[in-house]
């Protein structure tokens, strides 16, 4: 997305994503500028933590200069650290509202400690608000999910198989379990961060019928079919 290499530009960051997100399913990847970015985009989808959750949730930017700091490596455990390993060093995360519709975040980072200045905070929330306007342009409504409308750059092309498929594999999931939609994703998600791999993979591999979970494993476990 032009929005995201153009953030990337003007703003003292090395990187930026961007995610669809719901209230009322999973969130996201819908594109990033380069591999950190897309780890980010991905850790957050995967463990359920980090900048852009909070700031989803919150509705607010959530800003922070050195993902170091004490208070952050206890309030995100696992992500900080996952973070850090993958490269960042500081992550912007912006919400993107159209009055009561909130369709995603964009998120910023930085491989130092860095601090946005006023004018640079206020060029940040632009972009976010540009990114909101071409979100909700490409046909992509306030749970995340296309709307068949006019779809104006390919990073969004694969949305739509990409949410199918994680929702499928989450009902598949509540069937085997004996369980709700949600603790099935939640189930999803634990074995996908268990296993290092992308939650979309693990997803498939369940649809496809080559990854099993039983009602008597530990959450982050799964056994291969034969």
């Amino acid at each position: 997305m032009d929005v995201c290499t153009a953030a990337v530009a003007a703003l003292p960051v090395a990187g930026a994503g961007l995610s669809a997100m719901s209230r009322t399913a999973a969130s996201h990847p819908l594109c990033s500028t380069d591999d950190i970015s897309e780890q980010l985009e991905e850790l957050q989808l995967t463990l359920g933590e980090g900048p852009c959750v909070d700031a989803f949730a919150r509705g607010s930017a959530v800003l922070t200069p050195d993902l170091r700091s004490v208070e952050l490596q206890d309030h995100w455990a696992v992500f900080t650290d996952a973070a850090l390993e993958a490269g960042a060093r500081a992550v912007f995360s912006l919400p993107l509202q159209l009055g009561a519709i909130s369709p995603g975040v964009l998120d910023l980072y930085a491989d130092i400690p860095t601090v946005l200045d006023p004018e640079e905070l206020g060029d940040a929330l632009a972009f976010a608000d540009l990114a909101t306007l071409l979100l909700l342009d490409t046909g992509i409504d306030e749970t995340g999910a296309p709307t068949g409308g006019p779809v104006s750059d390919r990073s969004f092309e694969g949305l739509g198989a990409y949410r199918a498929e994680i929702d499928q594999a989450s009902g598949m999931l509540a069937v085997q379990l004996g369980v709700g939609i949600e603790e099935a994703f939640v189930r999803l998600r634990a074995c996908a961060y268990t296993q290092g791999r992308r939650l979309a993979d693990v997803a498939a591999d369940v649809v496809a019928r080559r990854l099993r979970f039983s009602p008597d494993a530990e959450p982050g476990q799964a056994e291969e079919e034969t």
